[in-house]
This record gives C-alpha cells, sequence and structure tokens, in this order.
C-alpha cells in the first residue's frame, strides 16, 4: 500500500511515518502542504492519503474537496488528522466525503485500527 502522508510540521511527518513503518508499511511518501500533497497525488498512484487538517496554503478539507472532485483521485481513502474535535466541523468532513478521522493526539494502536477498518471498508491491500 503506498500512502502519502501531509503535515505542515515536519515532527508530526515523522512521526506518522515512524508509526506506519512499524505497522509494516515501506512505501510512503510525503508533503508538508496540500498544494504539494495535490502535485505528487496528480502525477503519482497512492492508495491511501493521511492529511492533517490545519495548514497553510491548502488546508486538509480543502485539499479531501480537490480529491473528490478529480475524476482520477476521487475514490483514494482519505484519512484526516487534527486535534479538532468539534462535531459541527467533523459532521462537514464526513459530509465532504472523508473516510476516516482521527483526533490527536493517538498512539499507534488508534492508527492501526482505523487503516484495518479503511482497508476494509475500500478493500485496499
Amino acid at each position: 500500500m503506498k500512502v502519502l502522508v501531509v503535515d505542515d510540521m515536519r515532527t508530526m511527518r515523522r512521526v506518522m511515518m515512524q508509526m506506519l513503518r512499524s505497522l509494516g508499511h515501506s512505501n510512503l511518501d510525503e508533503a508538508e502542504n496540500g498544494v504539494e500533497a495535490l502535485k505528487k497525488l496528480r502525477s503519482q498512484d497512492y492508495d491511501l492519503l493521511i492529511t492533517d487538517l490545519h495548514m497553510p496554503n491548502l488546508d486538509g478539507r480543502q485539499l479531501l474537496e480537490k480529491v473528490r472532485h478529480d475524476e482520477k483521485l476521487a475514490n483514494l481513502p482519505v484519512l484526516m488528522v487534527s486535534c479538532e474535535d468539534d462535531k459541527k466541523q467533523i459532521k462537514d468532513l464526513i459530509a465532504a466525503q472523508v473516510t476516516d478521522f482521527i483526533v490527536k493526539p493517538f498512539n499507534i494502536n488508534v492508527l492501526r485500527k482505523h487503516l484495518d477498518w479503511i482497508k476494509e471498508e475500500t478493500q485496499i491491500v
């Protein structure tokens, strides 16, 4: 499974990528914002997008909307990560067709459960 991790904080990208490696995922890529992520998504094939919600330039919500409106990317599973736990915000993301959502902070076991659920729901390998 090829995963793109997007977060404007390098430390958070590194932590997420280390957790993914610990779970056996080695085909990983990263982007520091939504603009960079969108370029990568349009030029390479990914099986999963993990993105932070709050980022400069193009935030996670805007990135999600662009992904869902792009014919090539529309079915890409998107896992949104944020310290935001506002119910309205989460409902808005669900309406925008986010695949799943994790509230920071979280641990590797939480990430594993969400990834397992996404794999089961979307049939990705």
